[in-house]
């Protein structure tokens, strides 16, 4: 009885949040399309919004360009930083000539 119980709410769940309408809005679109796609869960994530294996790639490159982009900038941060220490530093005191 439980798990009927879990099962059902997991159903309003699903139903409140808009799943069960997406879901069946994306399936009929699929049933209704003519030319079937040769693969049916590309089909379905690009009509329930998620990006295609291509722009997939295309996205993870670039975060992997603009990752090494920031490294090289916190890189020159670093330098700018240490260079503004030196030249902000009390200079060291002279010891007299003897």
């Amino acid at each position: 009885m439980a798990t009927e119980q879990k099962k059902e709410a997991f159903r309003k769940y699903l139903e409140s949040a808009g799943v069960i309408d997406s879901l069946t809005k994306v399936l009929v679109t699929l049933y209704e399309e003519p030319d079937k796609p040769t693969t049916a869960i590309d089909f379905l994530k690009a009509n329930l919004g998620g990006p295609t294996p291509a722009e997939f790639e295309a996205l993870v490159e670039e975060k992997n360009t603009l990752a090494a982009e920031l490294d090289k900038v916190k890189g020159e941060l670093a330098a700018a930083h240490a260079k503004i220490e030196a030249l902000s530093a009390p200079p060291a005191p002279e010891t007299p000539a003897e």
